[in-house]
């Protein structure tokens, strides 16, 4: 709902000008037949993509990969290089081969980041125990903090002293929160608060990086400040007058946008769910084992990730720490300096 609403409004104005809006949207070869619903991605994004295109008249284009082109080594090289961190698997390399074939067409585009932040877009939002539950929570449905630390060695967990770092960097994003007078009941103001000032630079920083390293420019209209302001200090009950996620981001484009993506569940960024790209990454990781010297097992426990290779590739968590162990060891190569005989 996010981006259509950016369409169905670009539309009106690209109208004015003689020509239709040009829109994206990324899709990926194996899908038909092996899209596998979880709670986060119910329904795949094709049909909702051409409902919005029909509705409003865009120019659009479907930018389809493969998996082999999600695990290209050295597309996987070129995203850990412009994050400067290991990445997140195909939600990245796919975004930035995204962004490498927009640029072909384009300079500057408009993306639908941080609506869910500002309009309260995500599940946790309105689920209670997440909200009480102590710590940032979006990490709870991640998994992914769990997921990689599940495969560091014993003694580096124990070093590096996880979880108190994670709650005493929760507890002093809670103490930044804002208060408002006469406020009996401040929950989702903190929940909106860390999302904004935690999640969200995380989100953009991802964007900015894997945009730029192509000279692809994403602006970003949900973060005008006005609009951030606004929404931030209006009552939660405004929020979800209607029983379901960002209701004034809803009812404000509903008459815009066809009623299959009004009436749609909130759904992320998406996946490959091609059982290729699994099988890819799984031969890339017993490479990995067969080499003792990489650097990733000063951090890492080998036992741990070869266990994970005979799990169902449908896993998502499993997936991710398979791809993280790949990311991080290319990261590790990429960050150390040159041994002393490799310098002239």
């Amino acid at each position: 709902m996010d981006s259509s609403a950016l369409v169905a409004l670009g539309q009106r104005a690209a109208r004015r000008g003689g020509r239709p809006l040009r829109t994206f949207s990324v899709d990926f070869t194996g899908n038909a037949g092996h899209f596998a619903g979880t709670s986060l991605r119910s329904t795949p994004d094709a049909p909702f993509v051409r409902d919005v295109a029909t509705r409003c008249g865009v120019e659009h284009h479907d930018i389809v990969l493969d998996s082999a082109e999600l695990t290209d080594p050295a597309h996987r090289r070129a995203v850990v290089t412009a994050k400067d961190a290991p990445a997140l698997g195909d939600m990245d390399t796919s975004l930035y081969l995204l962004f490498r074939a927009v640029r072909e067409r384009t300079t500057v585009v408009l993306s639908g980041e941080s609506a869910d932040e500002v309009f309260g877009g995500y599940p946790w939002f309105h689920d209670a125990d997440r909200v009480h539950a102590g710590d940032h929570p979006w990490r709870y449905f991640t998994g992914h903090s769990g997921t990689y630390q599940a495969l560091l060695r014993d003694d580096v967990t124990a070093g590096l002293g996880i979880a108190a770092h994670r709650e005493a960097h929760y507890r002093q994003a809670l103490g930044e929160v804002p208060r408002l007078g006469g406020e009996t009941d401040d929950r989702m103001r903190r929940m909106t608060y860390l999302h904004l000032t935690s999640w969200l630079p995380h989100l953009l920083d991802r964007k900015d990086r894997l945009s730029m390293a192509v000279g692809l420019e994403v602006r970003v209209p949900f973060c005008d400040h006005r609009l951030v302001e606004y929404a931030f200090n209006t009552p939660w009950a405004h929020h979800s007058f209607d029983g379901r996620e960002k209701s004034l981001l809803r009812a404000a484009v509903a008459p815009l946008l066809p009623a299959s993506v009004i009436g749609r569940t909130k759904a992320p960024y998406p996946v490959t769910h091609d059982p290729a790209y699994h099988r890819a990454i799984t031969g890339q990781a017993r490479d990995l084992l067969a080499t003792p010297s990489a650097p990733v097992w000063t951090l890492l426990e080998p036992e741990r990730l070869r266990d994970r290779l005979d799990r169902p590739g449908t896993d998502h968590a499993t997936r991710s720490g398979i791809d993280f162990a790949l990311n991080l060891d290319l990261w590790l190569r990429t960050t150390q300096p040159p041994s002393e005989s490799s310098v002239d």
